[in-house]
């Protein structure tokens, strides 16, 4: 886990992890760090929503069952779900549990979040986690190459 106030550079891509159980938080750093992401990560709800608005994190990654709370109570889970569009854009939200499939698109959709991870496909997170990036990226290029020439007064 990184510091409180470990900066970022402009080169770095941050990842900001919800994860309680130390065995899935291991394996995720591992698997997230090889990617070449700097992770930041949050050991209680109440830390989530200021340390998610201090950086655009490229990925955040939750456990259903995050501090300890029942899925239902799982308050960070919430707070993303009900987040504007424009402020979760920039992040692909991956929701790590047993409950769901691996990468089952409409069970990704029901909870609001780009990927659902089965703790049983966590020696893949590493793949899983490049496939979601790239999918997540082809599907906002169009969307990202029109507001880049908004910016620039280019019709």
């Amino acid at each position: 886990m990184s510091e409180a106030y470990d900066f970022l550079s402009p080169t770095d891509k941050p990842a900001l992890f919800a994860i309680s159980t130390p065995e899935w938080f291991s394996m995720a750093q591992a698997a997230i760090t090889e990617l070449g992401y700097k992770v930041h990560a949050v050991t209680t709800h109440d830390e989530f929503p200021s340390r998610f608005s201090q950086a655009q994190y490229q990925i955040v990654m939750v456990e259903e069952i995050f501090g300890g709370t029942l899925p239902a109570e799982n308050t960070t889970l919430h707070y993303l779900q009900r987040l504007p569009m424009n402020q979760r854009r920039h992040a692909v939200i991956c929701l790590l549990s047993d409950a769901y499939e691996t990468l089952n698109p409409l069970q990704a959709f029901q909870q609001s979040v780009h990927a659902v991870i089965n703790y049983s496909e966590m020696a893949l997170l590493g793949q899983l986690i490049q496939k979601v990036v790239a999918d997540n990226n082809s599907f906002l290029n169009i969307f990202r190459e029109t507001q880049q020439r908004i910016a620039q007064g280019k019709t």
